[in-house]
Parts: C-alpha cells; sequence; structure tokens
C-alpha cells in the first residue's frame, strides 16, 4: 500500500506540482505576502497525496522559497515556512502518507471514519499556518509582489469564493448522487457503465485542457506574474480524477485499502501514458512522441515507487521484528507499569512522554515505520493507563497522536531531514531554520494533546447540525488565537498580558468541557442492571461508558473506564435494542447473582479494541448528565474576552497612528 501510494504521488511531483503551484498562485500570488501564502497553500493541496515532506519541501520550495526571500521574508523564515507547511502534508487526508490505510487495519473502523476524524485538525492546522504567514506580513511590513488584477469590492470577492467553494461541493455532491443512482439502477452493469462515463469525463477534460497552451513548468522567481485563475484551474482538472477514484473506492465501494490503492494506481498509469498523446490528438499534433515520453514517465514512476518503498520496507520490516520481540518476549506487558512508573500515574505526563519518544524515534526513521512502532506499542498503554485513571481515550485519538509526533520529527532539530532540505534551498543554516520551523508548527503541535482530552475535535460524538458547526467554528478560532498567541501579534503587537489573555481563550475554545466539569459532572452513575436500556437510548453512534472491575493477566485486581460507540440498528424500534447493539458492538451481558458481567467479547470487535474485558464485573454505567450544560457556553465568556482585546488593539494603535502623524507634522 506504500508503494501504490507512492507512485499515485510520484506521478503529482512529476506533472501535477506546476498546476498546483500555479493554482495557488493564480488564487493568493497578488495578497500580502502572497510566495508564503502560496507555499501553505500549494502544500496542502499536494499534501492530498503526499508521502514524503522531503519530496514536498524540493518540489514547492524551488519556487516559493527564494520568491519568498524576495518578498521579504528572509531566508530562514522562508525556509522554516515551507517545511512546516510541507510536514503538514502527511497528516492531510485521504491519503496521510499511507497512514490512513494503516491506521484501518490498527483501529479496525472504516477508512471514512479515519478521514472524518483527521480532516477537522488538518484542516485548522493549515489555516493557522495561513494566519501565521500573514501576521508575518505584517509584522515586516510586506507588500504584495503581484498585481491583483481588476479591482473588486469585498462583496465581489466573498461572492466569487462563496461561488466556488458552493460550486465544488455541488459538483462532488452531483458525482456522489449519480454515482449511487446508476448503481441502484444498473445493477452487475453499474462499474461498466461508470467506467464508460468516467473515459467519457477524461476525455471532455483533456479536450478542454488541449483547447489552451500548457501552463509554464517553471514560475518565474524574477518576474512573478499571476496566472488567471479560471483558465488555470481548468487546464488540469484531470488530474483529480485518480484521487477522486481512490476516494470512491475507499468510502463508496468499501473496498479493502490495497484493493483501492491499486485501482487508483492503475488509472494514474493510465493517465500517465494517455495524457499527453491524447492532447496531441485533439492538437492535431503527431502522437509519436507524446506516446514514447508518456511510457517513460510511467516507468520512471514505478521505479521511484519501488526504490523509494525499498526504505520503508526495511523500516517496517525492522519495526515489526521490534514489535514481535517485545510481544512474544511479554516485555509488553511490563510496559504499561514503566510508563505508569514514569508518568506517576498521570495522564498528561504519560502523553508527553509519549510524544518525546516519537520525536527521538523520527530523527533516523520513515514517518510510517516510526507511526507502526509507536502505535503497536505505546497506543495501547497509553488508552490502557487512561482508563485506569478513569479517563476515556479513544483509540483513534492515541494513533493520532504518535502520528502527529512522528511527522515533527521531519521538521525537529538536529536532524530533521525536511529542514535540511529547506536549508539548501534558502543558503540559510538548517538549525536556524528548524528551530523557526518548530515555533511555526506549535499549532500542530498541541493539537494533539487537545484532542486527547476532547474527543469532539476528532469528530468524536459530534452530531450533525449546529453541534457541529460550533466544534468546527470554536476549533478554528482557537488555533487562530494560539497563532497570534505564539506570534506575539494579534492586530497590532501584543503585550505579555494579551498573549496571556489569547492563551486562555485558546484554552477555553479548545477545552470548554473542562470548564464545565467544574460545575456539573459530564455523567451521572446508573447501575448496571440499567446498562442495556442505556444502550438503547443512545444515539447512532453514540459512546456507551461504564466502569469495570476485574483481576488482570498479572494477577492485579483493577478498575477501568472503558467506551464504546454503539452501531445503528436498521429496525430502530426493535424489541431487546439494547442488546442487540451491544452484541454489534461485540458486548455479551452475564447476570450472576445480581451482578452484571461481561460474559463475552467477540475478537476483533469495537468494544474488544477499545478495551473491555471478558469476564470483568460491571459496576456502574455513566449515563449523560441531563443536569450539565451544554460545553458550548464557554465560548460566550471567551468571544468577549477575544472581542474586548481587539477593541484595546484597535485603540492603541489608532492612538499610535495620530502620533506618528504629528510626529511627521513637526
Amino acid at each position: 500500500m506504500p508503494a501504490l501510494s507512492h507512485l499515485i504521488y510520484q506521478n503529482a511531483i512529476s506533472v501535477n506540482t506546476p498546476y498546483m503551484m500555479q493554482v495557488s498562485f493564480a488564487l493568493l500570488g497578488h495578497l500580502r505576502g502572497g510566495p508564503a501564502k502560496v507555499a501553505v497553500v500549494s502544500s496542502a493541496v499536494n499534501g492530498l497525496v503526499s508521502a514524503s515532506s522531503v519530496a514536498n519541501v524540493v518540489t514547492g520550495g524551488i519556487f516559493t522559497i527564494p520568491l519568498m526571500k524576495k518578498a521579504g521574508y528572509g531566508g530562514v523564515r522562508a525556509g522554516a515556512i515551507e517545511t512546516a507547511s510541507s510536514v503538514n502534508g502527511q497528516i492531510m487526508p485521504p491519503v496521510m502518507g499511507a497512514a490512513a490505510f494503516l491506521m484501518i487495519e490498527y483501529v479496525g473502523i472504516p477508512y471514512t471514519d479515519i478521514i472524518r476524524h483527521a480532516i477537522l485538525p488538518a484542516s485548522i492546522s493549515y489555516i493557522a499556518l495561513f494566519y501565521i504567514v500573514h501576521l508575518e506580513a505584517l509584522k515586516l511590513g510586506i507588500q504584495p509582489m503581484m498585481a491583483s488584477g481588476p479591482t473588486r469590492t469585498p462583496l465581489q470577492k466573498l461572492a466569487g469564493w462563496g461561488m466556488g467553494i458552493s460550486g465544488t461541493l455541488v459538483v462532488m455532491g452531483a458525482v456522489y448522487w449519480i454515482g449511487t443512482g446508476i448503481q441502484a439502477v444498473a445493477g452487475a452493469a453499474a462499474t461498466w457503465v461508470l467506467l464508460a462515463i468516467l473515459a467519457a469525463l477524461y476525455l471532455w477534460l483533456l479536450r478542454i485542457a488541449a483547447r489552451h497552451p500548457d501552463l509554464p513548468q517553471d514560475i518565474d522567481i524574477n518576474h512573478p506574474v499571476r496566472p488567471q485563475p479560471w483558465p488555470t484551474v481548468r487546464a488540469g482538472l484531470y488530474f483529480l480524477i485518480p484521487i477522486g477514484i481512490l476516494v470512491w473506492c475507499l468510502s463508496v465501494e468499501e473496498f479493502s485499502a490495497g484493493l483501492s490503492a491499486f485501482w487508483a494506481a492503475v488509472g494514474m498509469l493510465f493517465q500517465m501514458v494517455t495524457q499527453r498523446p491524447l492532447i496531441a490528438w485533439f492538437r492535431k499534433q503527431p502522437t509519436g512522441p507524446a506516446w514514447r515520453l508518456g511510457w517513460r514517465e510511467a516507468i520512471g514512476g514505478l521505479e521511484e515507487g519501488a526504490r523509494n518503498m525499498i526504505g520503508i520496507a526495511i523500516a517496517c520490516g525492522t519495526a515489526g521484528l521490534i514489535v514481535g520481540a517485545i510481544t512474544l518476549t511479554g516485555l509488553g506487558l511490563r510496559m504499561t507499569a514503566f510508563v505508569e512508573l514514569v508518568s506517576m500515574g498521570n495522564v498528561l505526563l504519560m502523553l508527553i512522554f509519549t510524544a518525546v519518544v516519537c520525536l527521538i524515534l523520527g530523527l533516523g526513521m520513515p514517518t510510517t515505520a516510526n507511526y507502526i512502532l509507536m502505535a503497536t506499542l505505546m497506543a495501547p498503554v497509553v488508552v490502557e493507563l487512561g482508563a485506569q485513571n478513569g479517563l476515556v481515550i479513544p483509540l483513534i485519538a492515541v494513533h493520532m497522536f504518535v502520528f502527529y509526533y512522528g511527522i515533527m520529527a521531519d521538521i525537529t532539530p538536529p536532524v530533521g531531514l525536511a529542514t535540511f532540505a529547506a536549508a539548501a534551498i534558502s543558503g540559510e543554516d538548517p538549525i536556524k531554520t528548524g528551530i523557526q520551523g518548530v515555533t511555526y508548527a506549535a499549532r500542530t503541535a498541541i493539537l494533539p494533546f487537545m484532542f486527547v482530552f476532547n474527543p469532539m475535535l476528532l469528530l468524536i460524538d459530534v452530531s450533525y447540525g449546529w453541534e457541529l458547526a460550533l466544534v468546527v467554528a470554536g476549533a478554528t478560532l482557537a488555533s487562530l488565537t494560539f497563532a497570534a498567541a505564539t506570534m506575539g501579534w494579534f492586530r497590532t503587537r501584543c503585550t505579555r498580558l494579551e498573549v496571556c489573555l489569547l492563551l486562555l481563550v485558546t484554552f477555553m475554545l479548545f477545552r470548554p468541557d473542562w470548564f464545565m466539569d467544574h460545575f456539573a459532572a459530564r455523567h451521572e452513575s446508573r447501575p448496571a442492571a440499567e446498562m442495556q436500556a442505556i444502550a438503547a437510548a443512545l444515539p447512532d453512534n453514540g459512546r456507551l461508558t461504564v466502569v469495570l472491575r476485574g483481576i488482570n493477566l498479572e494477577g492485579d485486581e483493577l478498575t477501568k473506564t472503558v467506551a464504546v460507540a454503539l452501531p445503528a440498528l436498521e429496525d430502530a424500534g426493535a424489541q431487546d435494542a439494547g442488546r442487540k447493539r451491544l452484541a454489534e458492538a461485540g458486548v455479551t451481558l452475564m447476570s450472576l447473582g445480581g451482578q452484571t458481567q461481561i460474559g463475552g467479547l467477540r475478537f476483533g470487535s469495537r468494544a474488544e479494541r477499545a478495551g473491555w474485558e471478558q469476564g470483568w464485573d460491571v459496576l456502574e454505567v455513566k449515563a449523560p448528565n441531563p443536569q450539565r450544560w451544554s460545553d458550548f457556553w464557554v465560548y460566550v465568556p471567551a468571544l468577549l474576552l477575544l472581542a474586548g482585546m481587539w477593541a484595546r488593539q484597535g485603540r492603541r494603535d489608532g492612538g499610535a497612528a495620530v502620533g506618528r502623524l504629528r510626529a511627521t507634522a513637526v
């Protein structure tokens, strides 16, 4: 699977990167600090298929770093911005550097759930970095490098962005509904019908591209010119077809990760071979040289994919030996006690210890191998110790935690391979570049701690509608306020008190539950006998939380808190719905003398992966507390603090401007 995903990415860096870069320049090149914003957005787009942060730095940085230096960012900042944006490409769905496929196996949840959990942290991380480079432009007084074209009012700009976003959503919705409609009507022949439609779409997009000149492969660093947005976008829409195939196979067809990557790679190979000859044919040009070039690109992509897979295979094999040795010797059972001893039972200290280990291992290990090792060794330990301390930590949250910090190793001195690549392009000291890059990446470093303690950031236990909107808005605003605090600049330069207030607002928006816990408990204790009734009343995919007590393999009596998401039943009004939902999650209950026990636990089920134990007693069920107010009420004082700070800085900045005018007049 990593080899197939790398093959997809190899075509992206050989053909798609100029297209992504040109689109980014067309949309953002005219803004203040435009080259830095182009670096952020182009890295996010390349991150859709990226498997290597170093390759992302090299392919995009050769254009953006010199332009950022010319704009006034300086070499160190330019390299750090490119590094921070490129590294984050691996946390961007749908591929996530092959980690999305591995999480399917380790966590045992569908691919669509992986994407749903990963999309918000990745998005707000890039939004915060975009804001950081804007603040840097304000601090340094950087002006736009390119002409913005015809002047538009703010309302016209908003309407243009709104039409672009809404149009994209409409197209995605139309593709989904047309595809599922054809499946419902055509039955067994639906695959061939969809392939015919996809081929027709491919030819139509190639014909559109052939009517216009090819996009330039390079960007003029000395005299950059902003391309026109829509002509630039339409010139390479066919590049998105293999990504669409991958997402369709995983989310709609629900193929396995390997089979989905295989069909996406087949589509990519077909595109690499045929795109140039077909464009030449539409332009009535000789197709022979185009065929030869297409075959060379396809073979080159296969060679690069195989070559890069060698290092990943060796690292993964070595990691497998370590994992196997620890499992077979029983050392894995001792790791819980060791980590608990080091952290003294404190979950926060345990997470800090895990983050440090991820960074150290990442100094000389590929991200994928680092994730495999840490997810196998540390993820179960973190979940288990959290459960023993009464904290329910979703398994996906811990896997995302170790994955994020494994990626951070690519930017962290003294090794930081991506940092060295950026420093080689900028001509600056790699250590200084790495330190600056870590400063920019701080907004990504705090996210894992936030979503471990507040799983709503992973869209866990979040209902669609106003609750989803509040979570997304609050998390986005929190990432912006944290970026402003780390930069020491909000509307103008911040005082120390204002930085502290920004950090407080950040915590209130990221962790509103922490404040509400001091007013009312999240759950109320209910007897174990009501477990099935509570399970029946929970919403679809709602989490059932219980307290278990039993004896582990080492003979120690333990009490721990566990939870499991209960799937929906097709017949919502069925009798004995609670028992059926528990059975779907893998749990079978047994009553003995008034005591409820976990009678059976299906291997590989949701409950088994979430840490439930067969034969343990159910002490109590934690039902949602109806007396507790919504956590989102904490947003109100946070927003009032932020609004007051905005107004205060506005008055201070206005007074400073008046003083400067008076001094100039004198």
